[in-house]
């Protein structure tokens, strides 16, 4: 029976795995089919605080896991498919031919960013195609860019791009914003801001090197077809968070994502505890995921200190 099961490696399951070991629960955590979770697939991370000159994702992640490690944390490679919760409060969890207990769990399974389903999308992510503009916008300085989607992350991730991008190129399959009126407003208005109507993106156009050149675009009222140089292409329609596998443990928002007691990590069953983008729809920063994974680990060490 292990004291505490992290599923997720990701900044909030390496967060919560250091402070759960280096209060001597010996920590097990559970990898998923993504080890290292989101920042495996991006580049430099310009914006976690201690790297003034940048760190590579991957190798972020491979720091975390060395730091939990070395306090006693463990790594199981392992694909979580269910969780149950016994009557004496334990948790049985399967993930195939495996099964674990504990006593408590830490659910950090992040949040997956919904992408168009175009040939060739996975091996672009880090390379001209991406799901976050805070993390990477600032990589495509003077250089054009487009954002897909029409809602208020979207407009968001748009205006944010002015701050860096030559030109923002907004491409939305409908004729208008399904984004607030004061979002979509402020994007309207800003002169760096194309919007382009009614239209999807059917291609991915790259270089010699690999990275993006181009989209093929698609009117999708006419069918007429065009191809627009951009050098980044930030899709924007949404995440989907690992939560299913929960079932009714957790209560959810209509979108998937776990809801915690407010100001806390904890979900509405005991010992049950999330952190990072399975819950956080708002901020969706390493940092921030970090945060909540330090702050789940110590719930769940006073948790456990009250039903020993």
């Amino acid at each position: 029976m292990e004291n505490v099961i992290i599923i997720g490696t990701g900044c909030a399951g390496y967060t919560a795995a250091i402070y759960t070991a280096r209060a001597n629960l010996t920590p097990l955590l559970l990898s998923g089919t993504q080890p290292g979770g989101q920042l495996t697939t991006t580049t430099e991370v310009e914006n976690f605080p201690g790297f003034p000159e940048g760190i590579m994702g991957p190798e972020l992640m491979t720091r975390m896991q060395q730091q939990a490690e070395k306090f006693g944390a463990r790594v199981a490679w392992a694909s979580v498919e269910s969780i149950e919760r016994r009557e004496d409060g334990s948790f049985l969890i399967k993930a195939g031919e495996q099964s674990f207990e504990s006593k408590t769990v830490i659910v950090a399974t992040g949040a997956a960013p919904r992408h168009m389903g175009i040939e060739g999308e996975q091996k672009l992510i880090g390379h001209g195609l991406t799901s976050c503009a805070t993390c990477d916008g600032a990589f495509y300085r003077d250089v054009p860019v487009c954002v897909i989607g029409g809602g208020d992350s979207a407009c968001e991730e748009a205006d944010f791009l002015t701050r860096f991008a030559s030109k923002v190129y907004l491409i939305h399959r409908r004729d208008e914003l399904r984004a607030s009126k004061i979002m979509a407003e402020r994007v309207l208005e800003n002169p760096k801001i194309e919007p382009v109507w009614d239209t999807v993106v059917t291609e991915y156009l790259t270089d010699d090197k690999g990275e993006m050149r181009a989209v093929t675009l698609q009117n999708v009222k006419s069918g007429d077809t065009s191809e627009l140089e951009v050098a980044c292409v930030f899709v924007a329609i949404g995440h989907v968070p690992n939560s299913g596998f929960l079932g009714d443990l957790v209560d959810t928002d209509e979108n998937g994502y776990i809801l915690q007691t407010p100001g806390r990590t904890a979900t509405k069953t005991p010992g049950l505890f999330a952190a990072g983008d399975v819950a956080d729809h708002y901020y969706r920063q390493a940092i921030t995921a970090a945060g909540q994974g330090c702050a789940s680990a110590l719930e769940a060490e006073r948790y456990l200190s009250g039903h020993a």
